[in-house]
Formats: C-alpha cells, sequence, structure tokens
C-alpha cells in the first residue's frame, strides 16, 4: 500500500515514514508539510492512504481532508490527534475520514490503524469517542435546535431500526469493528456487516465512519 504522510513536524515525518517504511507491504511514497501540500501531493502521487495531522499552519487536517476527499473519495485519510482537539475532530469526522488516532499512540497501532483503513475499516478510538460524546453533548445543550448535520436526515428515522441493527449501531459508536461486534453480540462477522449495511442504508449515511459518528450524537442519554 502507498502511504502518504502530512505534518508540519519534521520530526514526526521522518519518524513515521521510518516506523512505515519497516513494515512489509507499506511503501511511503512522499511526505507534505500542510493541507494544501498534501492535495497537491495526492494529485501526483495518488496515494491509498494519507496519514494526516490535524493541526498544521496554513492549511490544516480538516480542510486538507476535505479538500482530498472531496476531488479523489477513493483516498484513505487517517488522522493524526491529540486529546485538546475535540471541535477539530467533529470537523474533520463529518468530513468522510475514515478514522483518527492519537500520536502518542505506540508503533504497532499506528500500523494497525493504516491496515484497518486500508481494508475498507474505521478506526474510532474508545477513549477519544467517549471525549466527543461529552462535546457532542455540550454543543447539543447549546444549540437545541440545530439541526444534525451528518447525514441531513431527522433522528426520528431511528425508529425505523432493528433492535439488532440498533445495537450494532452502539457498539459502532464505542469504534468496534465487525469482528468485535459479533463477538459481543455472538453473531458471525457476515451477519454483523449485513447489520452495518442496512443500517447505514436506513439512516442515509456514507459509510460506517458516520454510522459511529451518528450513534455517538443520538445514541447518549
Amino acid at each position: 500500500m502507498r502511504i502518504l504522510i502530512v505534518d508540519d513536524q519534521r520530526l514526526m515525518r521522518e519518524g513515521l515514514a521510518t516506523i512505515i517504511g519497516l513494515e512489509s507491504g507499506m511503501e511511503v511514497i512522499g511526505t507534505a508539510v500542510d493541507g494544501q501540500d498534501a492535495y497537491a501531493k495526492v494529485l501526483e502521487m495518488r496515494p491509498d492512504v494519507v496519514l494526516m495531522d490535524i493541526r498544521m499552519p496554513g492549511m490544516d487536517g480538516v480542510e486538507g481532508s476535505a479538500l482530498i476527499l472531496k476531488h479523489f473519495p477513493e483516498t484513505k485519510v487517517l488522522i493524526l490527534t491529540t486529546f485538546d482537539d475535540s471541535e477539530l475532530i467533529i470537523k474533520v469526522l463529518e468530513n468522510g475520514v475514515h478514522g483518527y488516532l492519537l500520536k502518542d499512540m505506540p508503533s504497532e497501532a499506528i500500523i494497525g490503524a493504516i491496515r484497518t483503513v486500508y481494508n475498507g475499516g474505521t478506526v474510532l478510538q474508545h477513549d477519544i469517542t467517549s471525549m466527543l460524546l461529552k462535546e457532542f453533548t455540550k454543543i447539543a445543550d447549546q444549540n437545541p435546535d440545530k439541526t444534525h448535520p451528518i447525514s441531513g436526515q431527522e433522528p426520528e428515522l431511528y425508529g425505523f431500526l432493528t433492535e439488532r441493527e440498533k445495537e450494532v449501531l452502539a457498539l459502532l459508536g464505542q469504534g468496534l469493528n465487525n469482528k468485535e461486534i459479533a463477538g459481543m453480540l455472538f453473531l458471525t462477522e457476515g451477519t454483523v456487516k449485513n447489520h452495518v449495511s442496512n443500517l447505514i442504508s436506513k439512516l442515509g449515511l456514507r459509510d460506517r465512519t458516520q454510522a459511529a459518528i451518528y450513534a455517538v450524537r443520538h445514541l447518549h442519554s
């Protein structure tokens, strides 16, 4: 898989390139210093996965990922973030990125996350999801009449889901993958995959990342 690393800090770019370059089946084809540079490199090199810092001078990871996904929707974008970036994480997830992880995660976790998004999965960390839940709740309290921007659909559509689909949706919101959901609900992975596809279709969402965000937004009490 071909990977582009985007970070304004040279040490971070070079460190990630070294770590990823040691992995079999992975090739770092380039680096970029901000979102605009990243878009230019994607246009030129067509990477499979973009590993994108969320905070950068110039064009940040929010704008950069939106630009890339608008013109190259097949590209997988994985965001590098910190606990202090909740507002930016909300924005970047709504742009359709395929996951996020903390910058200080062990190298094997970063490698695993890259493989996950490359293979069509989503990377949502439980601890960050918990933080986002609090942030979403605060936003909802401050803007009770604000529409839900993820799908443009009213949350009443949630009522059209089966009880099993609701269970799967709640676990998606915790960042679990199909295998983990299958284990918790005593189902096969194929069955879980079908439930995920059905609930995404019913809710008018784009992918499982948006389904996970929907769960965090709407399934709290």
